[in-house]
């Protein structure tokens, strides 16, 4: 996956609990990466050649199930296809996805890059595996900006998180509570952001590229769904954002830099 991962085990649970989530972590990046040759690959290289493709690996077949939920839950602006002869994105609403049958197919050539979505999906899938051993606490993170919790904190209470400014580590931009919940980051500035290698953030809706300066956190029941709302509120306009935001106050948040440092814009469940 090409980025940290920390898995944190907290009082009860099998002793090879630790064991079984870092293979789950690390079956998911074998079946999800566009790395190397995968499950993912296979199916990327028929899509891209206008074809279907069988659908065999169980965990693809689970991870495109969760793309489709998340694509319905941010209207449209969660989308992980790419491709075309424009490098058009927004495939998805293109994409004929049968589960019980395990086949897909695309009315244009397409291909799928998973990226952070990935990342909150195998901590998923480790939180699950750590809840057959027995778990009851832990805090699963990936590269610091997707955090998995299962349960309370063990000194109890809920697990408190702090988001800090991008520009000014010291303060904080908001503060948080979670307990069998996960968050996400997603961000068009800081150190990861500006990497020669990163590409820029488009909203799959119209194929805008979003240039403003800006962080969003989002908390959601699962990872998956956690990276797919923190990407869509990146790159919502604002109608778009306030109604994501609005539908769970709180809990989904965008902040604004006006002139690269400071926050200009804040939400706190819905774009103001």
């Amino acid at each position: 996956m090409g980025t940290r991962i920390e898995l944190h085990l907290f009082g009860g649970g099998d002793t090879d609990a630790l064991a079984q989530a870092r293979s789950a972590i690390e079956a998911v990046d074998d079946a999800l990466t566009i790395h190397r040759p995968s499950p993912t690959t296979a199916i990327n290289y028929c899509l891209a050649a206008g074809r279907s493709a069988p659908v065999e690996d169980p965990i693809l077949l689970d991870a495109l199930a969760a793309v489709a939920a998340a694509w319905a839950m941010t209207v449209g602006l969660f989308d992980p296809t790419v491709g075309g002869a424009g490098g058009e994105t927004g495939g998805w609403p293109l994409v004929t996805f049968d589960r019980l049958a395990g086949r897909i197919e695309a009315a244009r050539p397409l291909a799928f890059d998973f990226g952070g979505f990935g990342k909150g999906y195998a901590l998923d899938c480790a939180a699950d595996a750590l809840l057959v051993g027995g778990a009851t606490s832990a805090f699963l993170s990936a590269g610091e900006s997707s955090i998995v919790v299962l349960g309370g904190h063990p000194l109890g209470g809920k697990w408190p998180l702090t988001i800090p400014h991008p520009f000014a580590p010291e303060e904080t931009l908001v503060a948080l509570e979670l307990e069998d919940e996960a968050l996400s980051i997603s961000s068009t500035v800081g150190a990861g952001a500006q990497a020669p290698w990163r590409a820029p953030m488009v909203r799959p809706t119209d194929g805008a590229i979003v240039t403003a300066a800006a962080t969003t956190v989002a908390v959601e029941r699962s990872g998956a769904a956690a990276e797919a709302m923190s990407t869509a509120l990146l790159v919502a306009d604002e109608v778009a954002g306030r109604r994501l935001g609005g539908k769970v106050p709180g809990r989904r948040h965008l902040f604004l830099f006006a002139d690269g440092s400071s926050v200009s814009r804040t939400s706190a469940g819905s774009i103001e």
